[in-house]
């Protein structure tokens, strides 16, 4: 597809609405996606630390959990 300015180009065809909408969101999902799991990890991780800390100072609670 051959456009004559930079406008054309932005509204590629009448649906640039469309076609730019659809890259902002998929970039967002892209860029989302890494920093929601390594922070999902991050917290996970402390909660096992937290938990281990606990049952360390708590010797009842690990006979109770089993």
């Amino acid at each position: 597809m051959y456009w004559n300015s930079l406008s054309d180009f932005l509204a590629m065809g009448n649906h640039g609405l469309y076609v730019w909408g659809s890259f902002i969101v998929m970039a967002l999902v892209m860029i989302l996606e890494p920093v929601l799991l390594v922070r999902g990890r991050r917290q996970l991780t402390d909660r096992l630390r937290r938990q281990l800390r606990a049952e360390k100072l708590d010797p009842a609670s690990r006979e109770e959990s089993h």
